[in-house]
């Protein structure tokens, strides 16, 4: 049971833990912070959070666990005014996903990594934000990877894995870099291609009819292109040098495409399709509609 979960920054992935772990019966109370006091009230209405504050210091008294669920450019201003604040002993986490630019900004806002930071990362999302998207399922059976440093506290990240367990999800351990490595060309390179692919189309003078007459394929693979712009520039920042290096191989791999359809070269064309196509069927579960971010 966790007695008083605090979540700074009550969203789509904030909110939907609180739900998560009320509806599993695993919190007793849940306080909401951040800046923006008309999103804690609707989180409030909502029954997401049971009471709210502004102040951070009032939120961290008392806390049994707390959850950075803010944009990666707030992690440092936050951690700064937390430092000072957070109760010795209490596991504190966050949502983020670049893990290194995570521990780097807590690190530089509390002057040093506390060893009760369990950085964390719940592969599991959807392209709506806010509290108002937030419901209870969103991480049942999804990953949430947790890439603790070797100073960090194990009790620390024990409870951390524990409660996203209660949630519905199942853990898995990385280093940070690899964590990073990894994502960038899973889930931040995808949103980049959604992003540009619906910026190019826009430019173009047929625009209106493109989008009029976009069929399902195009609106699946453009969906992630609504999701928060703020959370991905952050994204895209934070994570730059893994995310350069996956936008290099693509850009490689697309002019090579590009060449043999320049040719006409259909034996290449078909083989880069079929090897695609057997491993997206061989790795990737088809069940599996939710969202990763």
């Amino acid at each position: 049971m966790i007695e008083r979960l605090v979540i700074f920054g009550v969203g789509l992935i904030g909110g939907s833990l609180a739900l998560a772990l009320r509806e599993a019966g695993a919190v007793d109370e849940i306080v909401g912070c951040s800046r923006n006091a008309d999103n804690l009230r609707e989180a409030e209405r909502l029954g997401v959070i049971d009471r709210w504050t502004t102040d951070v210091a009032a939120a961290a008294e008392g806390a049994d666990i707390g959850v950075l669920a803010v944009p990666l450019g707030a992690m440092e201003p936050l951690a700064r005014d937390l430092a000072q604040f957070w109760p010795e002993g209490s596991p504190l986490t966050d949502v983020g996903s670049s893990k290194q630019a995570v521990i780097d900004a807590v690190g530089a806002g509390f002057g040093h990594v506390p060893r009760e930071f369990v950085p964390g990362h719940p592969i599991a999302g959807t392209e709506k934000s806010g509290v108002g998207a937030a419901f209870a399922s969103l991480f049942r059976n999804r990953l949430v990877i947790l890439t603790p440093a070797d100073a960090t506290n194990p009790l620390a990240t024990d409870r951390v894995a524990a409660m996203w367990k209660a949630a519905g999800a199942r853990v898995e351990y990385m280093t940070p870099a690899h964590h990073d490595r990894v994502l960038a060309a899973t889930s931040h390179l995808p949103h980049v291609l959604a992003f540009t692919l619906v910026e190019s189309l826009a430019g173009m003078s047929e625009r209106d009819e493109i989008f009029h007459y976009a069929a399902g394929g195009f609106r699946d693979f453009t969906r992630i292109a609504s999701s928060d712009p703020v959370v991905w520039r952050d994204i895209c920042l934070a994570n730059r040098p893994a995310i350069l290096d996956v936008i290099a191989q693509y850009q490689h791999d697309l002019e090579a495409l590009r060449g043999a359809i320049e040719r006409g070269d259909a034996i290449t064309i078909e083989q880069q399709f079929e090897h695609a196509k057997e491993t997206r069927d061989r790795l990737c579960d088809p069940a599996d509609a939710q969202l990763d971010t």
